[in-house]
């Protein structure tokens, strides 16, 4: 029966299962951080006030036209390409021989840069000019403000977008399969190659993913709600009259 191979397929490779699940969880975690770091970069830059003339404006209009093609690059080709391409291509180019999962990480984090540099640059324009205007007033630069000032709610804004970011990268790790990074997909595989029972092993891949994507999105709405703070709460007017 099909539950007694599931039961039987679980017990006699736990250890590959659970192998492919850390990497699998590694490789998102790690590539949405960096990918975090790299986008809030790319979006700061691509929001930066252009000067009205001289060689700043020329160099602030080249710095955003090779980000805007890094973008719209990794945006808008499959992750199993890019893959592909950066893995074998780098070899064959640079003669580089990267490990698979150094490659994965990498991979993943620059994709991940690409749809994050989109969230900050869109969050950043959601805040009210006034606020801008305010900073400046006070007498802060563009960088003073933006630290200061708009990137701790654009973080917070954009906190939902980078929690949905990480459970498609906990997705996505199974395309790496094509450059033999042994994620959960690719263990899975294996297993199944070895018992013929497809349908048994990937039911248990499948579960796995449930598993690590909803745990996921549990502590990141724990996280948001804790940063909303209570729901209610008394303000502190002054001290009380004696």
């Amino acid at each position: 029966m099909t539950i007694e191979w599931i039961v039987k397929i679980v017990v006699e490779n736990w250890p590959m299962f659970l192998r492919g699940a850390g990497i699998t969880l590694l490789i998102a975690l790690i590539g949405t951080v960096f990918g975090a770091i790299i986008g809030l970069l790319a979006g700061v830059i691509r929001t930066i006030p252009k000067p009205e003339k001289g060689a700043k404006r020329s160099f602030l209009k080249i710095i955003n036209v090779i980000l805007s093609i890094y973008i719209e690059f990794f945006r808008g080709t499959p992750m199993i390409v890019q893959a592909m391409v950066i893995f074998y291509g780098s070899a064959l180019a640079f003669g580089l021989d990267m490990n698979p999962l150094t490659a994965a990480m990498f991979i993943v984090s620059i994709n991940t840069g690409a749809y994050m540099a989109e969230f900050v640059r869109g969050g950043v324009l959601s805040i009210d000019k006034g606020q801008f205007e305010a900073a400046h007033a006070l007498g802060m630069n563009h960088i003073q403000t933006m630290f200061n000032v708009v990137l701790p709610q654009v973080i917070r804004n954009i906190l939902p977008a980078t929690g949905n970011q990480f459970v498609i990268n906990i997705k996505d790790t199974s395309v790496l399969n094509v450059i033999s990074v042994t994620e959960l997909f690719f263990q899975t595989k294996s297993i199944a190659g070895n018992n013929f029972r497809y349908f048994e092993s990937f039911f248990v891949a499948c579960v796995i993913y449930f598993v690590l994507t909803f745990t996921v999105t549990i502590i990141l709405r724990l996280i948001e709600k804790k940063l909303d703070g209570p729901d209610n709460y008394t303000m502190n007017i002054g001290a009380e009259n004696k």
